[in-house]
């Protein structure tokens, strides 16, 4: 087996974790926490709740009538799933930020497009808030995929182009 090769398991496993990880909570959640109910976990910071999530990332759309939505965000996701999987293919030779990023987001996002394809929506249920502030719910696939972004983020805005190592 090539270097390449051996190398995709690896991302292919941080994609299997994330998803793993993301079913199991949303499965918890659904069969523990009625829905729109909450547990306070930290008061004043932190709860868990149960939410559905009709929309896309933070619950945008989730108030559109459209009867296209689910398809349209399905659509988008399989687009973005066919994308980062290139991707990840493309850059799985080394164990990279780039990598690791692309991994997450696959990761997550085959979690919500499970959701979507399964049951219409997104299960949330990771809600921070202060005082009356508080930041739309999210998940562990949500989470992933924001990381893995970042990551790539940080990659694009630090890395050393292979100029500037030459002239270094």
């Amino acid at each position: 087996m090539s270097r390449p090769d051996s190398m995709r398991k690896y991302f292919l496993l941080i994609a299997a974790v994330v998803l793993l990880l993301d079913r199991l909570t949303k499965l918890v959640i659904e069969r523990r926490v009625p829905l729109h109910e909450s547990i306070s976990i930290i008061p004043g910071f932190f709860k868990l709740t149960h939410i559905e999530n009709r929309g896309a990332a933070f619950g945008l759309f989730a108030d559109s009538p459209s009867e296209w939505k689910i398809a349209i965000l399905v659509l988008c996701s399989v687009i973005a799933l066919v994308v980062v999987s290139f991707l990840l293919w493309k850059n799985s030779h080394v164990m990279s930020t780039t990598s690791i990023g692309l991994a997450l987001i696959l990761g997550g996002a085959v979690g919500n497009l499970w959701d979507r394809l399964a049951a219409g929506h997104v299960t949330d249920f990771l809600l921070f808030y202060l005082g009356p502030y508080e930041w739309p719910a999210f998940n562990v696939a949500d989470s992933s995929i924001v990381i893995g972004a970042a990551l790539l983020v940080l990659e694009i805005l630090f890395s050393k182009s292979p100029a500037h190592e030459k002239a270094h």
